[in-house]
């Protein structure tokens, strides 16, 4: 009961102050560290005179490497934390630089800020910040999808898995979790360079997101103001999309929000013709993020109260009231 309690302590403090610019000044930031690891395999395993089965070899010795030195890590760290009040504290602020419930509320408000002021490009470069499709010739109905997009997908990778492994293994499921996540948005690429390399990563973040984004889906349903019609559009159209999680927690937005989502998209002069999301909603526009933002807000309401909940309930019952 205790990991509910940091898991609440670092939601709210993330939510109040994100990861500060000056304290990434000072001591950067864990997933640079992986970064830097990933890096490193990429050159050694990832040469592009050796054949598809060696780069995908060594993909996967490199999910053994960075996902070993994060499991030793935490259960070092682990070891080091004492019971008690103190214990939980430091694991609150353990827990806390792995959670991006702000960071992705302040890059998602960019977009929408831009969006009110009429200025398209502004628009257009702050979420291309969040999105990896190509953004040069978007509208504002392809600024808002691609905006919201993001947003309900990074729910699910940012917050709920996080926090999702944190209560189920601990620090040692938070590290693996935000290990694997990370070599996914590093290497995880039906490209021709990282196909093959990044094979084990992408496979393995489908994985273990398959739950997590579920249960985003599930929450951002029961939280509209329609639940049950959010309920069966998700699990209506959540397929359609290529990827196996992501179409849960987009769908159930899309839903909530009674406009559609995915459909054809661009990247890097390649078209995307997928299907949409939600078919029956209209084009999102900026109020429409306005609008997602305060959904998003409130399931991260929903699962601070919660995890507040159950301890308390356990404690009480303890103590025999």
């Amino acid at each position: 009961m205790s990991m509910f309690v940091s898991i609440v302590v670092a939601l709210t403090i993330d939510r109040l102050f994100g990861w500060p610019e000056w304290l990434f000044r000072r001591i950067s930031h864990p997933v640079i560290a992986i970064g830097y690891l990933i890096s490193f395999c990429d050159k050694i395993f990832n040469k592009t005179n050796k054949s598809s089965a060696y780069r995908r070899f060594g993909g996967i010795i490199t999910v053994f490497i960075i996902g070993g030195l994060c499991f030793l890590s935490s259960l070092i760290i682990s070891s080091l934390i004492p019971d008690g009040f103190i214990g939980i504290i430091l694991t609150s602020l353990l827990i806390w630089p792995w959670i991006g419930a702000k960071s992705l509320s302040e890059h998602v408000l960019k977009v929408a800020t831009a969006l009110a002021n009429t200025n398209t490009a502004a628009a257009r470069s702050a979420v291309s910040m969040i999105v990896g499709r190509t953004t040069e010739k978007l509208d504002e109905h392809g600024i808002a999808r691609a905006c919201l997009e993001s947003l309900s997908e990074n729910t699910s990778d940012g917050v709920v898995a996080p926090l999702f492994w944190t209560t189920i293994f601990g620090l040692p499921g938070l590290f693996i979790y935000k290990a694997i996540n990370t070599m996914d948005s590093r290497i995880g690429y039906r490209t021709q360079e990282y196909e093959a390399f990044g094979w084990a990563a992408a496979k393995l973040d489908d994985f273990v997101n398959f739950l997590p984004a579920r249960i985003t889906g599930t929450i951002y349903a029961f939280t509209a103001k329609k639940p049950v019609y959010c309920f069966n559009i998700m699990r209506r159209d959540a397929r359609k999309h290529r990827s196996p999680n992501a179409g849960w927690p987009e769908t159930s937005f899309a839903a909530a929000l009674n406009i559609r989502l995915s459909g054809p998209r661009e990247y890097k002069g390649v078209l995307s013709r997928d299907g949409w999301l939600h078919e029956e909603g209209k084009n999102p526009t900026g109020k429409d993020i306005v609008i997602g933002l305060r959904h998003y807000n409130l399931l991260l309401n929903w699962l601070t109260v919660t995890g507040a909940f159950l301890p308390a309930i356990f404690w009480l019952t303890k103590a025999g009231f």
